[in-house]
């Protein structure tokens, strides 16, 4: 299925008459091509850590699940002492996410069958079905990075005003969201967006309007559609396991699931905001142009897995993202004027002051088409 709207993008290279000719590659094989020579053989081989690290986490959560089960147990005092833990825990949920995204690219375990197995206990706490991810994530977000096919774009000033748009245009980081509607977004945007991508998936081949509710729609296939249901029950079955192990207890359920997840899914989202938002439609899969990185402090990249090198994920995702810091050096050195990375700071007060809908490849507009700004945004 495609995108059928009055948009015009742009190519992934400069194109007005005072840009300067792109010297250089423009699409992610381009870049292979130019940059694996440069690194060692080892970034490229499989880091088994990834999947200790999925473990790590899942029993870092296993543990706070049976702790919240006796919460009420604890005498009143002690009940603060719990909250820190609820923060370890919301930070699993972050690990879990990037390690297992690490995963699903091959940078881990090379087999298919074991990959999705191990994907699987990933993802099922972020309520995303790995089959889905695949297609979503790996298919057609970096097979079609910020361009009107990719998925995972903002939607278009001419698109129509379904939830799902509406949804992001009060969630989303922009000079429009209200404060009440971000808070309540960083912590639902992660669910909403698979929430809208599962109806769209699933029913888009009967109803059209489930089919419109992500900005760009795609198909796939029957025996993908099956595992993704299979996967989606389990994951159901899954969670509901989880609430009746903790109880329907308002405290216990708050800090021990509610909260630790909430708060997850918010710092995930508030690096994803970051990675394509501000970067020009574009025809080309130049990830230069479609990505930017962040420059954020080496403890938290540590934490994160080297997350915030997010041009760098985009040339090599199946990379070893210990190498990410090493491939930011080569690509700063080889395209100077082409790299795209700004500090945690900067991005968000970007984010926070411009529109978030696309009118056409190099303008992002309001709801109302009144205010635009012109893309790419010129360098701090």
């Amino acid at each position: 299925m495609g995108v059928h709207c009055r948009c015009s993008i742009t190519r992934a290279v400069p194109s007005s008459p005072e840009d300067p000719p792109a010297a250089g590659p423009t699409t992610v094989a381009g870049y292979a091509r130019e940059l694996r020579p440069l690194l060692p053989p080892e970034a490229f081989r499989a880091d088994p850590s990834r999947l200790i690290l999925v473990l790590i986490n899942l029993a870092i959560l296993a543990l706070g699940w049976s702790m919240a089960s006796r919460l009420e147990q604890w005498p009143t005092l002690a009940l603060p002492i719990f909250l820190p833990f609820t923060l370890v825990m919301a930070n699993a949920v972050v690990v879990l996410l990037f390690a297992t995204h690490d995963l699903l690219h091959g940078s881990a375990i090379r087999g298919q069958g074991p990959r999705r197995w191990v994907g699987f206990m990933g993802l099922a706490v972020l309520w995303m079905p790995p089959t889905l991810w695949h297609a979503v994530h790996n298919r057609q977000h970096h097979g079609h990075t910020n361009s009107l096919t990719d998925p995972d774009r903002s939607y278009l000033e001419s698109q129509p005003a379904t939830w799902g748009k509406r949804i992001q245009h009060a969630f989303v980081p922009s000079d429009e969201v209200k404060p009440l509607g971000l808070a309540l977004g960083m912590g639902a945007a992660w669910w909403v967006h698979n929430l809208r991508t599962v109806l769209s998936v699933l029913l888009g081949s009967r109803i059209r309007a489930a089919a419109t509710i992500v900005p760009a729609p795609f198909g796939v296939s029957r025996r993908e559609r099956q595992a993704i249901v299979l996967e989606l029950l389990l994951i159901i079955a899954i969670h509901a396991g989880v609430i009746a192990l903790i109880g329907l207890r308002p405290l216990p359920l708050l800090l021990g699931y509610g909260l630790p997840l909430g708060l997850g899914y918010a710092v995930a989202i508030a690096y994803i905001y970051t990675n394509h938002m501000l970067c020009p439609l574009a025809e080309e899969n130049d990830p230069l142009a479609n990505s930017v990185s962040l420059q954020l402090p080496a403890w938290l990249d540590l934490l994160h897995l080297n997350f915030s090198h997010h041009v760098e994920h985009h040339v090599f995702p199946g990379m070893n993202t210990n190498f990410y810091p090493a491939l930011r050096l080569i690509l700063l050195e080889s395209y100077p004027e082409s790299y795209q990375s700004l500090s945690g700071a900067e991005a968000w007060h970007r984010l926070m002051t411009t529109p978030r809908h696309y009118r056409d490849g190099r303008t992002v507009v309001s709801w109302s088409g009144e205010r635009s700004v012109n893309l790419p945004l010129k360098r701090p």
